[in-house]
């Protein structure tokens, strides 16, 4: 899920060196690779976790919509945080929060307790998602070149090396509650050290805090709609895969849980070259083209005979709506008078459909079979090639339309250079 949130823009702000910028655009890559990897971890155990609590794809479905339900209660707060204590501890508290949270799904026996351990899950990724978007968009506007799809590619970089860590651990039957652990402490700790290189940035004196809910432009709908098929598609295959895999095909849990590996491999690849591509292709023929290999790929998944087939489907999705995010928050960026707002709309959009499509996925599942959810998710990856239209204001990144310019933000004194 990845992705969520911007700052507002003003002109007029503190200058930063290029060097300091760098280094802040280094330490916010690894933030994001810190959250990508606290995902990749929790998506290869969620078999051992639906075993554990002796529940069906039904009641899997319900207890994963429970993160969408935090998420959305708590997302709002965010801006308000760093309002008060400042982007870089705030940061660094809504991040140790989430890291801290993944190990609470693995300890719930019942699932009334999954679904309590999962809105505090969703709640703090959404939270830190938030906060760290925000401060990427900060450091691509002040750089006045476009990174967020780095950014995005280091979170799935780390959702790769999160779901690699998962699968060694199914693989060698460990027991969920004791990986997930040990998972949360170490991520805690380097995302602490990485918090320390951002940007401090404070609130000016007279600034009015952010408001709770930003009601986005028509425009705004219409691209987030875009962005809602890629992250809906995305949301699906990294949760469901590897039950997809074990359910449907029979493969081991260890196999199974590669196929998130290659899910989540095929993202970060494609999201770390994406800049490069659009900047060659345009974001029109991006999009269109990742449509294309997306719905081959669940066209792949619906017809697996084979774990090989499906997991090639899986791999292909992940090609296809890669860099859909990150296009569609420069699109927003451009869709009207109030660039924050547009993004915020977008944002919360795709961020949701993140987190309802595994719960979507499991009800349908329930209701005929996980192979009829995916042929809905091979639906809307099509939908990407109807409506890659709608992203062509986006050309280059939201940041190149305002190099230069500075924030209503200024680093606060920290004794760094």
């Amino acid at each position: 899920m990845e992705s969520t949130g911007a700052m507002g823009r003003a002109g007029g702000g503190s200058a930063f060196s290029e060097q300091r910028l760098r280094r802040a655009r280094v330490a916010v890559a690894a933030v994001f690779a810190v959250h990508g990897a606290v995902t990749g971890n929790f998506a290869t155990r969620i078999p051992w976790i639906q075993d554990h609590t002796g529940i069906g794809a039904g009641e899997l479905g319900i207890a994963l919509a429970f993160p969408a339900i935090g998420a959305s209660v708590a997302m709002p707060l965010a801006g308000r945080i760093s309002h008060r204590f400042g982007a870089r501890a705030a940061l660094r508290g809504l991040l140790a929060l989430w890291t801290a949270a993944l190990a609470l799904p693995a300890f719930s026996p019942t699932l009334l307790a999954l679904c309590g351990a999962l809105f505090v899950f969703g709640a703090t990724a959404g939270m830190s998602d938030v906060a760290m978007n925000a401060l990427g968009v900060e450091i691509e506007e002040r750089l006045g070149r476009s990174i967020m799809s780095g950014l995005h590619g280091m979170w799935s970089a780390g959702a790769l090396a999160g779901s690699a860590a998962g699968t060694v651990a199914a693989h060698a039957d460990l027991d969920a509650r004791a990986h997930l652990a040990i998972a949360a402490a170490v991520l805690t700790a380097l995302g602490a050290i990485a918090c320390h290189g951002v940007l401090d940035l404070r609130s000016a004196p007279d600034e009015h805090p952010p408001p709770r809910f930003a009601l986005p432009p028509k425009s705004a709908l219409v691209i987030g709609a875009v962005g809602f098929c890629a992250v809906f598609a995305e949301g699906a295959s990294l949760d469901w895969s590897a039950v997809y895999l074990r359910d449907s095909l029979g493969t081991s849990a260890g196999l199974a849980a590669a196929s998130t590996t290659a899910f989540a491999c095929t993202m970060a690849a494609a999201r770390l070259a994406g800049d490069a591509v659009v900047e060659r292709f345009g974001p029109v023929r991006t999009v269109r083209a990742g449509g294309v290999f997306a719905t081959a790929g669940g066209v792949l998944v619906v017809t697996a005979v084979h774990p090989v087939m499906a997991m090639g489907g899986f791999a292909l999705i992940g090609l296809g709506v890669s860099v859909v995010v990150p296009l569609a928050f420069a699109a927003a960026g451009r869709s009207g008078p109030a660039p924050s707002q547009s993004i915020a709309g977008v944002a919360t959009i795709t961020y949701t459909s993140g987190l309802i499509a595994p719960s979507a996925i499991g009800s349908i599942a329930d209701a005929t079979s996980l192979t009829a959810s995916f042929g809905l998710v091979t639906v809307l990856a099509f939908g990407l090639v109807v409506g890659a239209g709608v992203l062509r204001s986006a050309g280059r990144s939201a940041a190149a339309g305002v190099a230069g310019q500075g924030a209503s933000r200024a680093e606060a004194p920290s004794g760094r250079p």
